[in-house]
């Protein structure tokens, strides 16, 4: 049993010191306030992000207000216009949020970035949203990232 939770903790450990956060800009969080952007794996700014793989997202936020459910929304932003980016959930109940969303309390949304081998070799921003059921944003934020093969 000792060697059970032993091997827990060092998997839990070992997974929290894979997540690396990274400067963010906040693009207009209204009814949330952004504490944490982690990207993995992300050593280094801009993201490298390789074709064919998928990253992981972890934003911790905390909710001014309630909402009974979370839509969340991936744009790149190359020469001023967003492009939608395919996430594989959209929904923020189903990606480690707990619904419905509390006043005043804390969240880890978690998503994963897949980064499709027929996008192009390019740097561009990444902005990820995430609106309540009202449609105000929760957390918004954007970062700098480079796609390579």
């Amino acid at each position: 049993m000792h060697f059970l939770v032993s091997a827990f903790l060092f998997l839990v450990l070992g997974a929290a010191s894979l997540a690396e956060p990274v400067k963010f800009k906040d693009c207009g969080s209204v009814v949330g306030e952004l504490k944490e952007v982690n990207v993995i794996p992300c050593p280094t700014q801009p993201c490298q992000l390789h074709k064919g793989q998928f990253y992981g997202i972890n934003v911790t936020f905390t909710s001014n207000t309630y909402s009974q459910n979370s839509t969340a929304s991936v744009y790149g932003i190359l020469l001023n216009i967003s492009v939608p980016f395919h996430i594989p959930e959209s929904d923020g109940c189903k990606s480690g949020i707990d619904c419905p969303i509390q006043k005043d309390k804390t969240y880890s949304y978690l998503n994963k970035l897949p980064v499709k081998d027929e996008y192009p070799s390019i740097k561009l921003v990444v902005k990820w949203e995430l609106k309540d059921d009202k449609g105000q944003y929760l957390f918004c934020w954007e970062i700098p990232l480079q796609i390579v093969s």
